[in-house]
């Protein structure tokens, strides 16, 4: 095997792995926690700019390892303030990425797959089918790529405009997270790493539609904060829009929420997503019984984020009027205090709000094709 065969990917790497790396190699453990500074922290252009390691080591790392590239397909800034990069992967497909800058932190939404495994109705990823999981090395990149890019274009701006760093990572981009826990466990690890970004626990969020093995085993693995896709508060609705449901249904799905929080401390919070979609989860009967669910299953442990729904091409659903959403809100809330907000709409001008994210997948599932044969349809119609 060719020593190009056996180099790897470094941005995946955890702390231990590193560590072992060199150790096997007969080098102290501690070059990992340089290797992870060099990578993460100071945006190196090259293994040769590390130059606290000898030139020999440096020679031998490059030897073993890619040092990282990003290909950009497009980049695009919302008039609020939002970014969002198309980014180009090692099979040719593409997936988003999202910064969302707010006044005292930045939020990045990162893809876990290409594509989507789920097929939930109310979501533009569900459209473009599904490829494969993303490597951690893939995912870190996101992130890495982000910082480095906001990094060097502050150095070419007066401080007054400068970019914040990454503060908070969220896993709501493409894909479905507890679908792909090997390389997100990974990745989530270099992210909370102090040598790397240094993100505690409640600034890592990893959304899931309610894949309940992956939460048993997420809960066995790391503590970050959790999100739940809920978006309806029966089975009977939810099911319509996430046929996930009708595998783990509620009574199965909210019990194994509350142990992945139990696991960890009993204050601990988890916020339930619920999109609202004109007439179809958005009554008053759906807000009181969404809150009986609440203070059943989290009493106190929960935050009820309400989404406008953000439209996409052929979408057959419409957002509830901002007026119905105040009213649902405030049901909840007089329901023994429920924490209770209503998320503001981010990059919707360039898709990149919730749910709007696409990317370009070889979609290895029907949906893809299925979804542009109901674009020709309608397009025919209209001519």
């Amino acid at each position: 095997m060719s020593a190009e065969e056996t180099r790897q990917h470094i941005l995946g790497m955890t702390q231990e792995a590193l560590e072992q790396f060199f150790v096997q190699h007969h080098e102290k453990p501690f070059r990992g926690r340089q290797i992870l500074q060099w990578m993460h922290q100071r945006f190196v252009p090259s293994f040769d700019e590390m130059t606290d390691l000898s030139k020999k080591l440096r020679l031998f790392i490059a030897e073993h390892f890619y040092y990282p590239s990003v290909e950009i397909l497009r980049d695009q800034r919302s008039d609020d303030g939002t970014r969002k990069w198309l980014l180009k992967t090692s099979t040719g497909s593409a997936v988003e990425v999202v910064y969302i800058p707010e006044e005292t932190r930045a939020t990045l939404c990162v893809s876990s797959q290409v594509g989507c495994e789920l097929n939930c109705q109310f979501c533009y990823t569900a459209t473009q089918g599904f490829e494969r999981n993303l490597s951690a090395h893939e995912i870190v990149s996101q992130l890495w790529f982000v910082n480095k890019t906001l990094t060097e274009e502050n150095a070419l701006l007066p401080e007054h405009l400068h970019s914040q760093l990454v503060t908070n990572v969220v896993f709501m981009g493409m894909g479905e997270p507890l679908r792909n826990l090997d390389s997100v466990i990974p990745a989530v690890q270099v992210m909370m790493n102090d040598y790397a970004y240094g993100l505690s626990k409640r600034r890592v969020t990893i959304s899931t539609s309610g894949v309940v093995p992956g939460l048993e085993r997420l809960a066995q693995e790391t503590d970050v904060a959790l999100a739940l896709s809920l978006h309806a508060p029966d089975d009977q609705t939810r099911s319509q829009i996430i046929p996930l449901n009708k595998k783990y249904p509620l009574d199965v799905l909210l019990p194994a929420v509350v142990d992945y929080l139990d696991a960890h401390d009993r204050k601990m919070h988890v916020t339930l997503e619920y999109v609202m979609l004109n007439g179809v989860n958005d009554s008053e009967k759906h807000a009181y019984t969404l809150a009986k669910l609440v203070n059943r299953y989290f009493p106190g442990r929960a935050k009820v984020n309400l989404i406008p729904f953000n439209p996409f091409p052929t979408t057959k659903f419409e957002s509830t009027s901002m007026e119905q959403i105040k009213k649902f809100a405030e049901i909840v809330r007089s329901k023994n205090n429920i924490i209770t907000t209503v998320r503001k709409t981010r990059g919707q001008d360039i898709l990149g709000a919730c749910g709007q994210l696409a990317g370009d997948v070889l979609d290895k599932t029907r949906r893809r094709q299925q979804y542009l044969q109901k674009i020709q349809s309608i397009n025919a119609a209209a001519s």
